[in-house]
């Protein structure tokens, strides 16, 4: 096969490739560094590569080979890291002018996973700047465009790793889900995206070792390469203060379920929230395939609004402990965005967050008992298509003004809030050819479960398969 077709074969399928020895480590990441070359100038997704070492790394792995040693799970496959986690040796920015030269001396916990089953870094992915918004541009490096629509965004934060994915550039990518982080650059680039329960995939270093808003997490082309990188990147740690103890092999179990007669909540707009046309003829196109499968699927939907605030007081509180110290003396190299979120954090008192907390905790169990009736809730990724690259955030949605360079997000970061488990999976195309997934939403915990039903889908409806018409295999 041509490098082009390799590049766009699953993880797990390029991973029986190495190991039956068809292919060599050194063959598969020449044909993604070559990719890398053919695609990245035009769309600006791996921002620092780090193609002598990934080689020399190759070399390594089929040496390892040759040896017939024990091999990890993900020998030899390519892969590329979120420049917002640590990586020992190669230069971490943020995304940020003010650390463009910040070369750490450890890896974050979720890269060393990686590394330790074996995959191989081609370098680092881009991010906005802190990973603040949905819209992957920064100062340092600039934006990183859509491969579907060069003229729209990716989504973000994690726009560079979905991009390089979509594009054949690397086989898995990583991530972190604030706000929808790990789903939304996916919904945009017709890709699997998951936010794993709290403490599924533990961080290390972290600030906040008990914060339970943001969490780290992959992106795959398909639903089974998400569950090999699952299978990975989760498991106890004790590092991490709210790290799972059920080990990550549980997602190493068949896929492939049957469900008849289970029930799943649905929803076009969360209770109302506006929602663009195009994104709800999707979702209704993806109804009728969930019927298909034998679901059960009950309009109904449970009342998150304030979700919203309270997501938003602890975002503003995590920014200013974050960002705060900065604004000092580099005030003037930060994004407006990220220093009103700062600034919206100083401005917090001890009660604002008492009372938020106890308001979520009243929120999650009427979430759980919502949940204790449907296994499942399907509703939205995105509220809005992939929009202008020259545009920072939407400014209204049918008319509708959004007030915040995030409210355009309420249908990921109000299940964030939350803390259960939801997906991104592609679930068709506009007119134009512009990606939209669909996302599902589990009950606490519920991890394997969701990627379940989110394989069921896939193998229904094969969108998934649709490459970037720029990537057509040569």
């Amino acid at each position: 096969m041509s490098n082009s077709e390799l590049c766009f074969q699953t993880a797990c399928e390029q991973e029986k490739l190495i190991r039956s020895k068809k292919i060599s480590v050194t063959q598969l990441i020449t044909a993604h560094l070559d990719q890398v070359e053919r695609f990245n100038p035009r769309l600006n997704a791996i921002i620092t590569l780090t193609a002598e070492s990934a080689l020399q790394a190759a070399k390594e792995a089929d040496a390892k080979i040759a040896r017939q040693e024990s091999l990890g799970p993900l020998h030899g496959l390519p892969v590329a890291h979120k420049d917002l986690f640590l990586t020992k040796g190669v230069k971490t920015t943020f995304g940020s002018p003010i650390y463009k030269d910040n070369v750490p001396d450890i890896d974050s916990l979720p890269v060393e996973r990686l590394k330790n089953a074996g995959a191989i870094s081609l370098g680092k992915t881009n991010t906005p700047e802190f990973g603040a918004g949905s819209q992957t541009f920064n100062a340092l490096f600039g934006a990183t465009l859509n491969p579907y629509d060069l003229s729209k965004t990716c989504g973000g934060s994690s726009g560079g790793g979905a991009v390089a994915l979509a594009t054949g550039m690397v086989a898995l990518a990583d991530g972190t889900d604030l706000a929808g982080s790990l789903r939304n650059p996916a919904n945009f680039c017709n890709l699997v995206g998951m936010r794993p329960s709290v403490g599924r995939v533990p961080s290390w270093p972290e600030q906040l070792g008990w914060y339970t808003m943001s969490v780290a997490g992959p992106m795959a082309r398909t639903v089974e390469d998400l569950a090999l990188a699952m299978s990975v990147m989760s498991g106890p740690d004790d590092r991490s203060p709210i790290a799972i103890d059920t080990p990550g092999s549980i997602f190493t179990a068949p896929l492939q379920r049957n469900f008849k007669a289970c029930r799943i909540a649905y929803s076009e707009d969360l209770g109302g929230l506006p929602v663009e046309p195009e994104v709800r003829k999707v979702m209704q196109a993806s109804r009728a395939v969930f019927e298909s499968l034998g679901c059960e699927v009950v309009n109904d939907e449970i009342d998150l609004a304030e979700a919203g605030e309270i997501f938003m007081l602890w975002r503003a509180w995590r920014t200013e402990l974050r960002i705060a110290p900065l604004l000092k003396d580099h005030k003037d190299q930060l994004k407006d965005t990220v220093i009103w979120n700062a600034e919206q954090g100083l401005d917090l008192t001890g009660p604002q967050l008492a009372r938020a907390e106890a308001k979520r905790t009243e929120i999650y169990h009427r979430m759980r008992a919502f949940m204790s009736r449907y296994e499942y809730f399907v509703l939205p990724v995105n509220q809005v298509l992939p929009f202008s690259v020259d545009l920072d955030y939407p400014r209204e949605i049918n008319g509708v003004k959004m007030n915040t360079y995030i409210d355009w997000q309420k249908t990921a970061y109000f299940i964030s809030a939350m803390g259960n488990p939801a997906i991104s999976v592609p679930a068709g195309f506009t007119d134009s050819g512009l990606p939209v997934g669909v996302q599902i939403v589990g009950g606490h915990r519920q991890d394997f479960a969701v990627l379940q039903l989110a394989h069921a889908f896939e193998q229904a409806t094969q969108f998934g398969l649709k490459h970037p018409p720029m990537c057509t295999v040569a």
